[in-house]
């Protein structure tokens, strides 16, 4: 008998690790890399998705989930895919300073039935405090005894990159308040907390010199006020010409007790204060200002993408306190995506990494959400058929969360057709090789299976192998690897560790500087340990944290290679179909050639002694809370070290918690329901204490 709720099971749970690893790339994409590839929308979706998932198998609980962080933005997070954006670091980072208070992420919506669900599980006659969701980046800015000391990023929520001497180039925000001859007296310590954006114009005025100076292009005015802020050249980012916004004010003993009369206030000591914010006293209040300002946004001078509710009393936002990201005290009402209607002139296709090919939609030039989009995503075949588009159609362009266009659906005009296009046929054969394509059963999409000898599988494969999470080789962006590829140096990853200084120095924008830089950093790459090897080898589905336990089980190659099918899915999060790509993978010769080469190149295929074995079994069987901002090590140390030690790192507080390790900030409800159930709680002097003395 098939046992058809274990099926359901082992499905569920590859959706899991699948939009695990899909959502930290699309954070990456956008927080680091400032190049989106999912939209809000579909963020939001994917991670709601997720959300149910994880509920229904508490099994799988991980705190490194995208359900339970932020995403970062972290300077150390930068790799040198940033010099194919054309942003060009001038030192190593930015000083990276604690948070004082955790700065979260807010809940999304995009129905007006969940503004109501929300508002019915606040207090009653609660007042709400409506403010425009500018789209820009958030920041954090430390004023002590009335002097701008620090300007803090949202990074990973816990720190930030300090990027104090950007942000004094902006006018809007004062350096100093409360002077003698001023008469205002403020709290020795004060944060306020906002948005730092780029106007329309300026954004335009930016993409007009960069497509002059042959550089890409932004995507919108929110990845070029967070590129920007990232400069290390004050002097250009003062000419870019940044602008704030700011939404919240912290600290103690702060004057009024409602974030509607500390917001005036704040405008009063001179902030950028938006004329936008408005108290409501029930839903049709708030509705009519977010059917108001649906429409009035767009004569604004900047972006806004929705609306922000959050309850006005601060006594009651502190009772209803926080989830693992998010306080629950406020909630985002997302816009719906503007849509435009223009002509469809031709389908291409575009192969990716994994060789899924994604038609693309080749535009009558349309003006969407400030910018100009000529090609959009078809999605796949299924979609274009649904709809019976072909070329030559009028077609619906929206700009999902105003960053990636795509069409939505086709216009039709009775029963008379405009498009003289044929009926709409999907290629059989890769547009890049020509091989053809395959299209595994339960999935949407084509795929060309020709991975080795595919010219966009290849970039993409070298691509993601040195990216900073696997080898972390610097140098090796985007278009240096096209460059190379292009000049018949690189054909797979193993290639770049035959690359020499001739090589790479006689290539255009190169020269003998660069050629050591990134012989040094391949060099380095010779030291990163089996775990990231296995990641960086690009095994589908197979993400950072799946290769960590793979390499737990396997600490060398050559076991993994003859691993069988029950053997992998015995290892926590790994099912079926991940241990049947692992298994094609070491089925397929070239594969094992090019693992022979690395081999003999000096990457670790292989798990070192220290690596292999715990130090300890102390902490064995003990499940254990990390929680707040530690001066000794960072938060992610401390989880190494409970692993280390035997035990396991948990999330959330409940009664099997064994103990809970806090820092400074500990979160307040996880200290509320510790003490509730009796849950110890160490410091970190304390629990270092007794890793020493075993």
């Amino acid at each position: 008998m098939i046992d058809l709720f274990s099926q359901f099971n082992d499905t569920e749970r590859e959706e899991i690790i699948a939009l695990r690893k899909e959502l930290e790339e699309a954070n990456h994409q956008y927080y680091v890399l400032n190049a989106p590839t999912l939209s809000d929308y579909d963020f939001d979706q994917k991670l709601r998705r997720l959300q149910e998932l994880e509920a229904l198998h508490p099994d799988m609980f991980d705190p490194k989930s995208p359900t339970q962080h932020v995403g970062s933005d972290l300077t150390e997070a930068k790799s040198e895919r940033q010099e194919a954006k054309g942003e060009r670091r001038k030192a190593k980072g930015f000083a990276q300073v604690a948070h004082k208070y955790p700065m979260l992420s807010l809940a999304n919506t995009y129905s007006q039935e969940e503004i109501e669900d929300w508002l019915r599980k606040l207090p009653a006659n609660v007042e709400i405090v409506c403010e425009l969701k500018y789209d820009g980046l958030s920041i954090s800015l430390w004023y002590e005894n009335g002097t701008l000391t620090k300007a803090l990023t949202r990074g990973d929520g816990t720190k930030g990159d300090n990027v104090i001497d950007n942000i004094k180039t902006i006018a809007a925000i004062p350096q100093h308040i409360g002077t003698p001859d001023s008469g205002v007296r403020t709290p020795e310590f004060l944060e306020l907390r906002g948005e730092v954006l780029l106007s329309w114009a300026a954004f335009e005025r930016l993409n007009k010199e960069r497509e002059a100076g042959e550089e890409p292009l932004f995507a919108n005015p929110r990845n070029a006020a967070s590129g920007t802020l990232k400069l290390q050249d004050p002097n250009e980012v003062a000419r870019r010409g940044l602008d704030c916004y700011l939404y919240y004010m912290l600290g103690e003993d702060l004057p009024a007790n409602t974030h509607y009369d500390r917001l005036q206030i704040a405008k009063q000591w001179g902030f950028p204060i938006s004329d936008a914010v408005k108290v409501c006293h029930s839903l049709e209040e708030v509705m009519d200002y977010i059917h108001y300002w649906d429409i009035e946004r767009k004569n604004l001078p900047v972006a806004t993408d929705g609306i922000v509710l959050k309850v006005n009393d601060l006594s009651a936002q502190e009772e209803l306190g926080y989830t693992a990201k998010s306080p629950r005290w406020a909630i985002a009402y997302k816009f719906p995506a503007e849509k435009q209607l223009t002509r469809l002139n031709a389908i291409t296709y575009q192969v990716g990494r994994t060789g899924v090919v994604t038609p693309v939609a080749n535009l009558e030039p349309v003006q969407l959400s400030g910018t100009t989009v000529q090609r959009a995503t078809l999605h796949n075949e299924d979609f274009i058929r649904q709809l019976d588009i072909r070329e030559g159609d009028m077609v619906w362009v929206e700009k999902g969360g105003e960053i990636i266009p795509k069409v939505v659906g086709r216009e039709e005009k009775g029963e008379r057709r405009e498009a003289k296009g044929e009926v709409y046929t999907f290629p059989t054969n890769c547009p890049e090789c020509g091989a053809k394509l395959v299209r595994v059963e339960g999935e949407a999409a084509w795929r060309c299976p020709n991975e080795t000898s595919c010219p966009p599988q290849i970039k993409g494969k070298m691509e993601h192998f040195v990216s900073r999470k696997a080898m972390n080789i610097d140098g090796l962006g985007s278009e240096t690897i096209d460059l190379l590829y292009s000049q018949d140096l690189l054909h797979n990853i193993a290639d770049i560790y035959t690359l020499t200084q001739e090589d790479i120095a006689r290539q255009e924008r190169l020269g003998e500087k660069s050629a050591q830089n990134m012989l040094a950093g391949i060099e380095a790459s010779k030291q990163v340990p089996w775990a990231r090897v296995l990641f960086a080898l690009g095994i589908r589905m197979v993400g950072e944290t799946t290769a960590k336990k793979i390499a737990r089980r396997f600490p060398s190659i050559d076991q993994l290679q003859w691993a069988t099918m029950e053997q992998l899915t015995a290892i926590d999060d790994v099912g079926e179909q991940i241990a049947k790509n692992i298994i094609a993978y070491f089925n397929d010769l070239s594969n094992l050639e090019i693992i022979n080469r690395l081999r003999e190149a000096g990457v670790q295929m292989e798990s070192q002694e220290e690596e292999q074995s715990p130090q300890s079994d102390l902490l064995q069987g003990k499940s254990i809370v990390v929680s707040g901002v530690f001066a000794r090590h960072s938060r992610e140390e401390y989880k190494a070290m409970i692993e280390a030690h035997g035990g396991k790192n948990v999330g959330s507080v409940s009664k099997k918690t064994s103990f809970i390790l806090a820092g400074e900030n500990m979160g307040p409800e996880k200290r509320k329901k510790a003490e509730a159930l009796g849950v110890s709680i160490l410091t970190e002097e304390e629990f270092l204490l007794m890793l020493n003395n075993e």
